[in-house]
Order: structure tokens, then C-alpha cells, then sequence
């Protein structure tokens, strides 16, 4: 994606997107608010048999059973989980599922000209799973993660 093409899923008014940003280790990654249905407090999946690679388990949200998928795992994110953990329960498409995050840091509004396509061969996954990454202040970057992809790599 290049700042000239038009802003997918989560875009805000004036063309800024709007994301929920985390952290996995010292990594900042973000998903468009748009595809996150709720934030809830980290609880260990029950591991499932059969499970494809990434997926932690699965928990039972308000009477759905919903697969959790270990983030850290699936990036190559380093570190431990720590005592802020948090589940983000995210809806890309027709299924939901949670994803285990360190840390959430923030909803923020993300302008076009902050934002610049992923390097080629960024993504070690098999499938471009990283969506673009915005510039921030300080030189910080956050990875937007194409979630439809992630969770289709994931299940490979």
C-alpha cells in the first residue's frame, strides 16, 4: 500500500485510520479498530487438540467458544508475557478470535503520509502479513498487521 492508495478498513474521517495499538515484547504493532470487537483481561486458554500452529487455545467468551491465537508466536515476537496481557478479541471477517498481546498502548488516529508500504520480504510467514507501517513520533514505527492474512497464514 502507498500513501497515495486509498485507506482500507478502519479509516477515519479526513482520510486518518483509526488503530488499537499493542505491544508484543519491545515490537509496537496495530490492527484497525474497525475489526476489534473488545479488549479483556488475559486468561489461559484450554488447549485443544489438533490445534493448527499459533493457536494457544480456546476460551469461552460469554457462552462462545472462541480460538486464541499466541501473537508473539506467530511474529517471532521475543520475551515473555508479562502481568498486563491482554486478549484482543478481533472479528476480520465471519470468524472471531482473540489474540494475545503484551500490552494495549492505545486507539490512535494514524494520518495517510504516516504511513508507508512494508519492506518486501518482511514477513518470515509465508503470506505478506504486515499490511504497512506507520512513522511516528520520535521515530518510532507501528506495524499495521493485515489480519484477514495473519489469521489465514495461521492456519496453514
Amino acid at each position: 500500500m502507498s500513501t497515495q492508495d486509498p485507506a482500507p478498513a478502519g479509516e477515519g474521517q479526513e482520510g486518518g485510520r483509526q488503530v488499537v495499538a499493542f505491544t508484543l515484547g519491545r515490537d509496537e504493532y496495530a490492527v484497525p479498530i474497525t475489526q476489534v470487537q473488545e479488549i479483556i483481561r488475559y486468561s489461559a486458554p484450554r488447549s485443544m487438540p489438533g490445534a493448527p500452529a499459533g493457536v494457544e487455545g480456546v476460551i469461552n467468551l460469554r457462552g462462545r467458544i472462541i480460538p486464541v491465537m499466541n501473537l508473539r508466536a506467530s511474529l517471532g515476537a521475543a520475551g515473555e508475557l508479562g502481568d498486563q496481557a491482554k486478549i484482543v478479541v478481533v472479528k476480520p471477517g465471519e470468524e472471531t478470535i482473540g489474540l494475545v498481546v503484551d500490552e494495549v498502548t492505545e486507539v490512535r488516529t494514524l494520518a495517510a503520509d504516516q504511513l508507508e508500504a512494508a519492506p518486501p520480504g518482511s514477513s518470515g510467514m509465508g503470506a505478506d502479513v504486515v499490511e504497512c507501517v506507520a512513522k511516528l513520533e520520535e521515530g518510532r514505527l507501528l506495524v499495521l498487521l493485515d489480519l484477514p492474512r495473519l489469521l489465514g497464514a495461521a492456519a496453514d
